[in-house]
C-alpha cells in the first residue's frame, strides 16, 4: 500500500513585501501542490502552472481549512496562506478548529505552522520601538465575535495600560466600529496618547499618519492600515529630519 504523503503547510507570507517573507516560507511554498487561501494572499504567491490555486473569499475560513484537509487526505501538499502571521487572525486556527470538529481521521493528517512577520511587528519596526513594553493585539471585526466584547477588551487593555493594536479597523460593512472604539478610548486614555495608522508598510502604497488619541481621525483608516494606539509611557521623538519615532518605556513605576 502506498504511503499518503499528503499534508498541509499553513504559511505566514508577512506583510506583503517580498523581502520580509522568511526563507522557511518560501521552501514550504516551493513544495506545495496546491494552494489555498484569501484570493489577494494567493496572488501574492508565485508558483508554476501545476500549481493549483484555490481563491476564496474572505468569510469562508473553515471552509477553506476543511477543504485543505481532503485535498492533503487525498495525498496533496498543500499551503493554506494568510497575510502576516498564519496564527494571527490567519488561517491557523481555522485548520486547527477544522480538525478539531471534523471526523477522527482528519487527526492524523500531518499539519506544519510556517510564522511570518505580522503586520504588527513591521509597522512598530517602522515606527521606531512602540512594543517595547507590555500589549496586546485586538481584533475589530465583529464578524466571529459580538461588538461588545470587542468594547469590553479594548478598554481591559488601555485600563491596564497596555499598547493596542488593531487588526481589520474599519471596513466598507462596518465603517463605524472604529470610530466607536476611539470614543470609547477617549473616555480612559489621556488626549495626548500617540495613536499611528500603518497602512501598508513595506508595499508601494505604504502609508503612516502619526497623531493622539485626540485627534485620530478614522476617515484616514481602512483594512489594510494597522492601528496602533499607545498608553502612558509612549513617547515621541521629533527627529533631525522631521520625522517621528515612537517608543514605549518598559519602566513602570510602583503604584
Amino acid at each position: 500500500m502506498t504511503e499518503n504523503r499528503g499534508r498541509i503547510l499553513v504559511v505566514g507570507l508577512g506583510p506583503g513585501a517580498l523581502a520580509q517573507r522568511t526563507p522557511q516560507a518560501d521552501a514550504a511554498l516551493a513544495q506545495a501542490t496546491d494552494l489555498i487561501g484569501y484570493a489577494p494572499y494567493v496572488a501574492r504567491v508565485q508558483a508554476g502552472p501545476e500549481v493549483i490555486r484555490h481563491a476564496s473569499d474572505n468569510r469562508v475560513e473553515l471552509d477553506r481549512a476543511r477543504h485543505a484537509v481532503e485535498l492533503a487526505l487525498a495525498g496533496r501538499v498543500v499551503a493554506v496562506v494568510s497575510g502576516g502571521d498564519a496564527g494571527v487572525f490567519g488561517m491557523a486556527s481555522a485548520v486547527f478548529e477544522a480538525i478539531d470538529h471534523g471526523p477522527a481521521a482528519w487527526r492524523g493528517v500531518e499539519v506544519t505552522v510556517i510564522p511570518g512577520i505580522s503586520a504588527v511587528l513591521a509597522a512598530a519596526a517602522r515606527l521606531g520601538a512602540p512594543l517595547g513594553g507590555d500589549f496586546c493585539v485586538i481584533s475589530l471585526s465583529d464578524n466571529l465575535k459580538p461588538r461588545e466584547v470587542v468594547h469590553r477588551r479594548l478598554a481591559a487593555a488601555a485600563q491596564a495600560g497596555l499598547v493596542i493594536a488593531l487588526y481589520n479597523p474599519r471596513s466598507r460593512a462596518r465603517p463605524d466600529q472604529l470610530g466607536e472604539a476611539l470614543d470609547l478610548l477617549r473616555t480612559i486614555l489621556p488626549p495626548t496618547v500617540p495613536v499611528a495608522f500603518a497602512r501598508a508598510i513595506g508595499r508601494p502604497d505604504e502609508r503612516v499618519i502619526l497623531t493622539d488619541i485626540a485627534s485620530a481621525d478614522p476617515e484616514q483608516v481602512d483594512m489594510s492600515t494597522l492601528v496602533l494606539i499607545g498608553c502612558p509611557l509612549t513617547h515621541v521623538i521629533d527627529r533631525a529630519d522631521g520625522g517621528q519615532w515612537l517608543y514605549t518605556s518598559r519602566r513602570v513605576d510602583a503604584p
